[in-house]
């Protein structure tokens, strides 16, 4: 039983090694690895949250492979990046930068929160009872005995 979850966990995290196809790599192994380094670096605009080079999509493979041909004709790292993100803009990026537009997505879940947790605290303190005492009355501590003894 252990050797067949063993080969289901080992086919579970080989399956994203798929993605990039024999076909689309690279014969010399630097740029290939250059390759690759860019693509885990960017998003499959078809699967949402998952980098091209972990996406069986056919637009990332197009992508995957316009990322070489750029490596191929000479592109830095950062050219190969700019060229990806001027055709189909920031979103692309899996971690875009903190400038900009994209600056208000990083605070606007930091921000809410903290609203929500301060809107909590004021609900919470106007629903106390103002000025109420928790302690027993005499009378009530009478009335509690006579339960308890019963």
């Amino acid at each position: 039983m252990s050797i067949i979850r063993a080969a289901i966990l080992w086919i579970m995290l080989a399956v994203p090694a798929f993605a990039v196809l024999p076909d689309e790599m690279l014969s010399d192994p630097a740029l290939e690895a250059r390759a690759r380094d860019i693509s885990k670096g960017l998003r499959c605009l078809v699967c949402r949250n998952e980098s091209i080079d972990e996406s069986n999509s056919d637009f990332a493979r197009d992508l995957r492979i316009l990322v070489r041909e750029r490596l191929t004709e000479g592109d830095t790292n950062k050219e190969a990046v700019e060229f990806i993100v001027d055709r189909y803009g920031e979103y692309v990026l899996l971690s875009p930068p903190a400038t900009g537009s994209t600056l208000i997505l990083w605070a606007a879940g930091p921000l809410l929160l903290g609203t929500a947790l301060l809107v909590a605290a004021i609900y919470l303190r106007r629903r106390r009872p103002q000025g109420a005492t928790m302690a027993l009355t005499e009378a009530e501590k009478d009335q509690l005995d006579r339960i308890l003894r019963e």
